[in-house]
């Protein structure tokens, strides 16, 4: 009996053994037989070699432009009750992308960006955080500028190119936060030019790049750029039926933010030329039998159209019209169907300029020269 309980114990300890010991030194430890064969270390690493071309000139761009883009986050203010006060909490409410403009510290982004916002912030691409000041905006065109009072040596300008010149296949970057991620760079090409797009106020922005570089939330308000580095334009929209990016991206043309852009900063807004005509809704002007152009509902007395003629709709003090206005149907050689081709039509001119225009009165045909007018509120 003490011999067989003998070998149970001596086999139950063989097995621990082996279990304990023996196992982890085998297959625990990489060798195939479960016998320790030596240890292991990493694989060595094999050479990269250069870069290819386009790698390097990607990765200098990126280097040369980064420091250009900034990370703007919008706050929003609310009232935190305690028993004795009141303490004002900060609550982000957004975040979005910008560049700086010059060394003066003043920040472009989308007006979109920033509306509504109580507070806002910026941040440069070495981390550091700077209060920003609400400049101006130009809502129809989707800019705004901000200013921050950073030491100049910090602030490097974004080198400004033109969208004139701009050909289908060629060869873009986006810079910007999206989804927060700060300093990402896309790659892609301009997929499209001359497009148009709604603005936040719902007037048309013209000359609009297309770009399949990947565009997501958290891009607007960064630059778009040429393979010189060069700002083309201001990444502001996604056509996406997800909210992610899906190859269908816009931009507002560099051309149009360098005109916005230096008005905003001396003016605080944008000058807008216009007839100073205040004009019906297309749907209104349809449902009143104007089948083409634009109906004016009222001229101001001191306003440019008033000066020229051109003659408002007549209602009685009940609402009903009891002579239709003036119906507007070219701007020099323009024609005019509806109000967003009015809009697009102005915005070939600037403040000052004379213009032609046609109109229909009790069904003849007038032509009278406006010099326009800013009519910026």
């Amino acid at each position: 009996m003490k011999i067989i309980r003998f070998a149970q114990v001596f086999l139950l300890t063989l097995l621990v053994y082996y279990a304990v010991v023996g196992f982890s030194q085998g297959p625990l430890s990489g060798s195939a037989d479960g016998i320790r064969t030596g240890t292991v270390r990493p694989r060595s690493v094999a050479e990269r070699g250069k870069f290819t071309a386009e790698e390097s000139s990607n990765i200098s761009l990126f280097e040369n432009a980064s420091p250009s883009v900034v990370y703007i986050t919008s706050i929003d203010i609310a009232l935190q009750r305690n028993l004795f006060s009141l303490t004002p909490l900060e609550i982000p409410r957004g975040t979005g992308s910008g560049f700086i403009w010059d060394e003066r510290g003043y920040v472009v982004t989308n007006y979109h960006v920033i509306r509504g916002s109580k507070k806002l912030r910026v941040r440069l691409a070495d981390q550091s955080d700077w209060d920003a000041r609400f400049v101006g905006a130009e809502p129809d065109k989707d800019i705004a500028v901000l200013k921050i009072e950073s030491p100049s040596q910090k602030l490097q300008a974004i080198p400004v190119g033109t969208s004139r010149d701009l050909r289908v296949g060629q060869k873009v970057f986006a810079i910007g936060n999206p989804f927060g991620l700060d300093q990402t760079l896309t790659t892609g090409v301009i997929s499209g030019i001359g497009r148009e797009i709604a603005s936040a106020t719902g007037r048309p922005i013209q000359g609009v790049i297309q770009t399949d570089a990947a565009i997501n939330p958290g891009n607007s308000g960064g630059p778009l750029l040429d393979s010189a580095g060069r700002l083309i334009g201001v990444n502001t929209a996604i056509y996406s039926t997800s909210g992610g990016s899906a190859g269908i991206g816009f931009a507002v043309p560099v051309d149009t933010v360098n005109r916005i852009v230096p008005q905003l900063i001396a003016y605080g807004k944008a000058r807008k030329p216009g007839l100073g005509v205040e004009i019906v809704d297309d749907w209104i002007a349809r449902r009143l039998g104007i089948e083409r152009g634009i109906l004016v509902a009222n001229v101001p007395a001191d306003s440019a159209a008033k000066i020229a003629g051109i003659r408002g709709t007549e209602v009685d003090r009940f609402g009903r019209v009891n002579r239709l206005g003036d119906v507007l149907i070219a701007l020099n050689d323009t024609t005019i169907n509806d109000n967003d081709d009015l809009y697009r039509a102005l915005d070939r001119f600037t403040v000052g300029s004379l213009v032609t225009v046609r109109f229909l009165r009790e069904g003849r045909e007038r032509t009278v020269q406006i010099r326009l007018r800013d009519i910026s509120s």
